[in-house]
């Protein structure tokens, strides 16, 4: 397989998780606070793709401008940066999402975030790997060569 088509085959399974999360966050979140205003299939599908399109191109430019928040918050600061990019989303698509509160972004972009990460590891697209190390020898015992040195 070349390399344009394993993009493309990424980008389509990038795709489909970003709707599958999509579609998840708009059914847990209670209340019904985050909606489709369209009924129509295109509805989730143009979301993923807006939330998706940011996620490439603003929320690096977010994250750098906020850099001292994610580092002074380990992290969770992202979430709130998340969350505004999804009220971002429903402010450019009106017509097919939308997000009444903000306590309803931050819950929905949560639930996005890890349902795309476990969708990612269960479809091996996330970059995880899993090493195993032989344990360490255990104390007070040494082989050879592992004693205490004696200068003379």
């Amino acid at each position: 397989m070349n390399s344009d088509t394993q993009r493309t085959l990424r980008f389509l399974k990038s795709w489909a998780i970003n709707t599958l999360a999509v579609l998840l966050a708009v059914k847990i979140v209670p209340g019904g606070h985050i909606h489709f205003t369209n009924s129509s299939l295109l509805a989730p599908i143009l979301t993923a793709l807006t939330l998706g399109i940011l996620n490439a191109f603003i929320r690096p430019i977010l994250m750098l401008l906020a850099l001292p928040l994610v580092l002074l918050t380990l992290g969770l600061f992202m979430l709130v940066i998340n969350a505004l990019l999804l009220c971002l989303v429903a402010w450019l698509l009106p017509d097919y999402f939308r997000v009444d509160t903000f306590g309803a972004a931050f819950l929905g972009a949560a639930i996005i975030s890890l349902v795309s990460v476990a969708l990612n590891i269960l479809t091996g697209g996330a970059r995880v790997s899993v090493q195993r190390r032989p344990p360490p020898p255990p104390p007070g015992k040494s082989g050879p060569g592992n004693g205490p040195v004696i200068d003379v």
